[in-house]
């Protein structure tokens, strides 16, 4: 079996290098992928939490924390795949944990890992399938334990077509704590025993509801050079086709409102210098974030968020929040992160990854929906010219969020029953 998905990796690796190395990936972290680890690592059959890229990374925070509660004698170990990811990881490390990239799914690379690392429990956040490593995990004895589990649309089709492969991998892993039944289902379709999946609901909604301290909305707004006056639209986590639509919708609603602001805030920061160009060719003057300074005279000016781990900082900041990756068919991010905060949200119709979070939100009349440049003029538009349906918007996706909380705590309790 081995051999097989090591050919089946292995030409995958082939196909998607040259891609990797032309987008510029090809970062330090690339040497733990091939299993090249620190020479003095004493981590004492630490516990594994795998979060693949930055929402899981986020998602999982409070999870981190329940079980350093749990299992105060433990070291954690926390890996990701990508480098944003990594970078949002390492505010949640602790002293004596061990922050890494995954191994690629290699037999040899996963095995020496596994030896070096010697983890007492794999845990996945959402659902990522590495075959050769849950083989390795499984012939180890280790426990594999996924929480928040989701399977999109995309993973359901391409899991249904490698069925036949996919089935002994999947019934390998000890539990399955999914979102949604649809996830439930759509695993038991895929071959897993039903007393193997659990629905804890999902563990966004448990994000951290502390407010941000008056002082430091402040100073993020001070930073954008914003008066008493001014209003602030952030654009967050957009994917390319969106900026332009964006920019095009903030030159109408300039002419209307005159003291609003646009923060752009890449999903990818590596962006940043593309997105600049647009915002030129648009008429406006781009501000990098990693390089403002005091208040000039600058005429148009607009904000982008080149980099990593403020993005909650400038929400705090806004007026409203329109969430990227939803105009263009990405499926959406996060929308739990700016309702939070008590903002007024839009997004887009693809909101596919998110569908259960968007589905309840409309539902209630909680996030509006812009599918086009005129749409999300029009939507600013009508947000600003009414308090009123901006505190509504508010209001109702605070109190969901208060009503769907609890996935974490729940999730904890299974781990602690197979542990």
């Amino acid at each position: 079996m081995f051999i097989i998905y090591d050919l089946v990796f292995l030409i995958f690796t082939l196909v998607y290098f040259p891609c990797y190395l032309l987008r510029g990936k090809l970062n330090s972290g690339f040497l733990r992928r091939l299993g090249f680890l620190p020479a003095r690592l004493n981590l004492d059959r630490p516990i594994w939490i795998h979060a693949v890229s930055v929402g899981e990374a986020i998602a999982i925070k409070r999870l981190l924390s329940q079980l350093r509660q749990s299992y105060p004698c433990k070291k954690l170990v926390i890996s990701t795949v990508t480098a944003t990811g990594n970078k949002i990881a390492q505010g949640l490390v602790k002293d004596g944990d061990f922050l890494t990239y995954l191994p690629l799914d290699f037999s040899f690379i996963v095995k020496r890992v596994l030896k070096r690392i010697n983890p007492c429990m794999f845990i996945i956040a959402e659902t990522e399938i590495w075959p050769n490593l849950i083989i390795c995990l499984d012939k180890l004895q280790v426990p594999v334990i996924t929480v928040n589990g989701r399977i999109s649309d995309s993973s359901y089709g391409g899991y249904r077509l490698i069925k036949f492969f996919i089935r002994p991998i999947l019934r390998m892993v000890k539990q399955f704590c999914v979102q949604s039944d649809l996830d439930a289902l759509r695993l038991e379709s895929l071959g897993v025993d039903k007393q193997r999946i659990q629905v804890t609901g999902n563990v966004k909604f448990d994000i951290n509801l502390d407010p941000i301290a008056q002082i430091n909305v402040l100073n993020y707004r001070a930073k954008l050079w914003l008066g008493q006056l001014d209003k602030l639209l952030v654009c967050g986590s957009t994917h390319p086709g969106e900026e332009e639509l964006i920019f095009a919708s903030y030159q109408e609603l300039l002419l209307i409102f005159p003291k609003l602001k646009l923060l752009i805030a890449p999903r990818h920061p590596e962006r940043s210098k593309e997105i600049s160009r647009l915002a030129a060719d648009s008429g406006f003057m781009p501000v990098l974030i990693s390089s403002i300074s005091c208040p000039t005279c600058i005429n148009r000016p607009v904000f982008i968020l080149d980099t990593i781990g403020e993005l909650l900082n400038y929400y705090s900041a806004a007026d409203i929040v329109f969430v990227g990756g939803s105009m263009m068919k990405r499926g959406g991010h996060n929308i739990l992160e700016p309702a939070s905060l008590k903002k007024p949200v839009i997004f887009g119709p693809y909101m596919f990854n998110f569908r259960d979070i968007s589905e309840l939100f409309l539902a209630n009349q909680a996030a509006l929906v812009a599918g086009d440049s005129q749409e999300l003029t029009d939507k600013v538009k009508e947000i600003l010219n009414s308090s009123l349906l901006a505190k509504g918007l508010v209001e109702r996706a605070y109190e969901i969020i208060i009503k769907n909380r609890g996935a974490t705590d729940k999730n904890i309790q299974i781990i602690k029953q197979l542990s």
